[in-house]
């Protein structure tokens, strides 16, 4: 098989943060979850844009972010995601472009908008955020590039977008086309309320071999598995795909492939300044890890350094020079 020119080409959410602080007494005011994401409607999003404080507008979107870290990591990756021709349609292809990542899907005429994501954080960092999907949601099977697709290492799917007809569809289809190239496939379940609504369907891309990587959490585990205990649920999934990534928060992370098995602790930081994005620059820096052929537990330790750099300033996207720091962290 020849080289692969992408590292990673990713199908995700094309979305616009605004990212503003709050107290929990406005969370709770606002009957919002702390620390979760929630689906939001655009008289919702208008409501609670009116009640935020001042907003930074950063490009997000979790499979995005993810390329992002990847890009400071110097590896090549491409994104397809769908903006709507608007003014953050433009501010979101801009920065991605900027960052040095692939980016050549058509923007998307007329309503909906482009997408945006309402964070709010709280003094102890923990992020809640709320999502108007927007344009992300009616992401066309034609925006897929299958060049792109059948010349990158991974395939990531951001598991967010597996809620909506057209670009489940979309993702459905990229990943006949990497597959059927000899190419792997990477998911990340995004969030427990995705599992909940599509746990069945992700078995299934498990169990016909779709799937060579799987990232989640200790919630998204517990919730597909239906175990209370995260140990025994993570055994029992780590035992459905060939690899899978399962992120503790402020405990560290672990990875099982095969008989294989890593364990690492969370990177030291000086202040948790905003989690936005913690998980995507993990899995930035395991991709690269594991483009690099490192050991799991290096591509563990990659991830929990791009993890914590992200986590110490506000913004899913990273600010120091992430090749630097696993430079010095792991020679």
């Amino acid at each position: 098989m020849i080289a692969s020119p992408y590292a990673v080409v990713a199908i995700g959410n094309a979305i616009v943060d605004v990212i503003a602080d709050a107290d929990d007494a406005f969370i709770t005011e606002q009957a919002l979850t702390k620390g979760g994401m929630t689906l939001i409607d655009a008289e919702r999003a208008q409501s609670l844009y009116g009640a935020m404080g001042p907003g930074r507008e950063i490009s997000g979107g979790s499979a995005a972010n993810t390329l992002a870290g990847l890009a400071r990591l110097g590896k090549k990756t491409a994104f397809i995601g769908q903006v709507a021709d608007d003014q953050l349609g433009e501010v979101f292809a801009h920065d991605v472009r900027a960052g040095g990542i692939d980016f050549d899907v058509a923007p998307r005429p007329g309503q909906p908008p482009t997408a945006r994501c309402l964070i709010l954080v709280t003094p102890d960092g923990q992020r809640t955020m709320n999502t108007f999907l927007g344009a992300a949601q009616f992401l066309p099977e034609t925006a897929l590039d299958s060049d792109k697709i059948e010349n990158a290492e991974w395939l990531y799917l951001e598991g967010y977008l597996w809620n909506a007809p057209d670009s489940r569809a979309a993702m459905t289809t990229a990943i006949a086309m990497a597959k059927k190239a000899g190419r792997k496939v990477a998911l990340t379940l995004s969030d427990a309320f995705v599992v909940h609504g599509h746990r069945d369907e992700f078995f299934a891309l498990m169990d016909d071999g779709s799937l060579d990587l799987l990232f989640a959490n200790d919630t998204e585990v517990r919730a597909m598995m239906q175990d209370d205990d995260t140990a025994s649920a993570v055994a029992a999934l780590s035992a459905r795909v060939p690899m899978l990534v399962c992120t503790h928060g402020a405990e560290g992370a672990e990875a099982h492939r095969g008989s294989e098995h890593a364990r690492v602790p969370a990177e030291p930081v000086e202040r948790v300044v905003d989690t936005t994005g913690a998980g995507d620059l993990f899995a930035a820096g395991v991709f690269a890890g594991l483009a690099e052929g490192r050991s799991l537990a290096d591509c563990l330790t990659m991830g929990a350094v791009c993890a914590a750099e992200v986590i110490s300033h506000y913004g899913a996207r990273p600010e120091k020079d992430l090749a630097e720091l696993v430079r010095v962290r792991l020679g």
